[in-house]
């Protein structure tokens, strides 16, 4: 048997096993910095096969560790992510969240089951590794500053240090089956911006004794998009989106502030500088000359994605060896943003979109949706991706 036979009959194997264990963490889910007692099933799990582990790293966080014969063999990681999102589920299935308003409404129960299969095929196959393998389950993606963040300063990436990493994130645009790469740039760095314009309340039907921040806050807001169509270099992907905008008047009541939180994402870290400059600037400026006041606030998300574009084009060909070219896919940019980011930050890195739609099965929603789900299948494509990159490294 060839060894794509073996890890494609291997991953088969306990694919219903891997199901389960995705469906109970699907109906189990914690939010960011949370995730006890998901930590606790992760590491049950992990002991129950045998495999050696690190529990409470950044509270919540797993660390497991497979290694290879060959004493001078180097370390890979692959990740996956513990935390759910403040969603009430509106699926009905036999695995719908037990925990209201929390859901894994972004995958990463699929993640992190699709993790513990392939450390279990490894552990399985160990004396055929070439490499080191460490299992990162990681807490808190969903909240700043991030699990990456905090994890890398506890030391995941050294000790022994780690060459390369990877991870795989659901697509619900992508039929099950298929996965997608992208070398280079992918995914953009995500600031938070929070904002409040002041004026001075009123009656709305005498607004020469008033300063209106709701007039204020209008002109401001299209006033902003000039940082991004006059400011920003043609060849920088960026976006500023406002999301909630909050004035507490009434018909005729003009209150005496307003209240704002919005986005800022792009591609480029000096450009990302120099754009929270100018917001303030023109904030605080747009305000004053209408006799208001701004006080501004940006929180400083996550860097941009970056896919190491040598580790990437290799990780690809092993899919295609694994799974086939016709079911490998090139991705678009995209703006949203992923703290796998500080990975990427630190080592070569790559972050591969795994399928999951199946239309006929009615799995047509997009994550952070109510009715999230995924073609199960798409564990097993999970599960042979990340074991292509572990052995199939000619």
């Amino acid at each position: 048997m060839s060894l794509k036979d073996l890890l494609n009959t291997a991953a088969s194997e306990i694919l219903d096993e891997i199901i389960a264990i995705r469906r109970h963490l699907h109906q189990h889910p914690e939010l960011s910095f949370e995730e006890e007692k998901t930590a606790q099933f992760v590491s049950d799990q992990l002991t129950k096969w045998g495999i050696p582990h690190q529990t409470g790293v950044v509270k919540t966080g797993i660390v497991a560790t497979i290694e290879s014969s060959n004493s001078t063999a180097k370390w890979i990681a692959l990740r996956a992510d513990l935390d759910a999102l403040p969603i009430l589920e509106k699926n009905e299935t036999n695995y719908t969240s037990v925990n209201p308003g929390i859901m894994h409404a972004c995958g990463h129960d699929v993640h992190t089951a699709t993790l513990l299969g392939t450390a279990k095929v490894i552990y399985a196959l160990k004396d055929q590794l070439t490499v080191n393998v460490k299992f990162i389950f990681q807490p808190g993606e969903e909240k700043l500053p991030g699990g990456a963040s905090l994890m890398i300063a506890e030391g995941v990436l050294e000790n022994p240090h780690v060459s390369e990493i990877y991870a795989l994130h659901v697509f619900p645009e992508l039929e099950v089956g298929k996965i997608g790469f992208r070398e280079g740039m992918y995914m953009a760095s995500c600031d938070e911006i929070r904002m409040t314009i002041k004026g001075k309340g009123g009656h709305a039907a005498m607004p020469h004794l008033n300063i209106d921040p709701i007039l204020i806050t209008s002109h401001l807001i299209v006033a902003l998009q000039q940082v991004v169509s006059r400011n920003c270099p043609p060849q920088i992907p960026c976006v500023l989106s406002f999301g909630k905008i909050e004035g507490l008047g009434a018909t005729n009541v003009i209150p005496d502030e307003v209240y704002l939180e919005g986005t800022f994402r792009t591609m480029n870290e000096t450009w990302r500088a120099k754009a929270h400059q100018l917001i303030k600037e023109m904030s605080e400026q747009l305000t004053k000359s209408m006799g208001g006041s701004a006080d501004v606030k940006i929180d400083i998300g996550y860097p941009y994605l970056e896919n190491d574009v040598q580790l990437t084009q290799v990780a690809r060909e092993r899919a295609s060896k694994m799974l086939g070219n016709e079911n490998i896919v090139d991705l678009e940019l995209r703006l949203t943003g992923e703290d796998f980011a500080y990975y990427s930050q630190k080592i070569p890195a790559t972050f591969i979109r795994i399928g999951v739609r199946n239309e006929s099965k009615g799995i047509i929603y997009p994550v952070h949706n109510s009715k999230f789900d995924i073609d199960e299948n798409a564990l097993l494509i999970g599960m042979l991706t990340f074991l292509s990159q572990v052995f199939l490294r000619d």
